[in-house]
């Protein structure tokens, strides 16, 4: 696979993961959703239902948030890809295993998983192809 086209992908990974990001953490944080843990109707009940304190939401919200400024950041300046691009992602590759262990911990259906394991997929590959270069 050629340099460009490797850049291509993650540029594109980039907006997805950022996208992504900011629509769960920002747009739909206070709503119901069909992905909310064991029925959860906000973010905060979430976390409640999965046994984690309040407090842990606004980590992981904050880490999250940092990590989509990372993702634009490095779509307009490539070289602050090492080391904050690999770090985003690799921090992103850890919560999103946390997310899905927390699904898996109270028994969610694989539609209710589904969000995660794929942010997990592209994160994965964004960090497989960035060390790559």
């Amino acid at each position: 696979m050629s340099q460009t086209t490797i850049v291509s992908i993650l540029s594109i990974l980039q907006i997805l993961i950022a996208l992504g990001l900011v629509n769960v953490w920002i747009f739909r944080s206070g709503r119901a959703t069909k992905y909310r843990g064991a029925g959860a109707q906000n973010m905060k009940q979430e976390f409640i239902v999965y046994g984690l304190p309040v407090w842990a939401m606004y980590v992981v919200g904050f880490l999250k948030m940092m990590i989509v400024v990372v993702m634009v950041s490095v779509l307009f300046a490539p070289y602050l890809m090492v080391p904050f691009g690999i770090a985003a992602f690799a921090l992103l590759v850890v919560l999103m295993i946390g997310a899905i262990a927390m699904h898996i911990k109270v028994k969610d259906t694989l539609v209710k998983i589904f969000p995660a394991i794929c942010m997990l997929l592209m994160s994965a590959l964004a960090l497989y192809l960035t060390l790559s270069i």
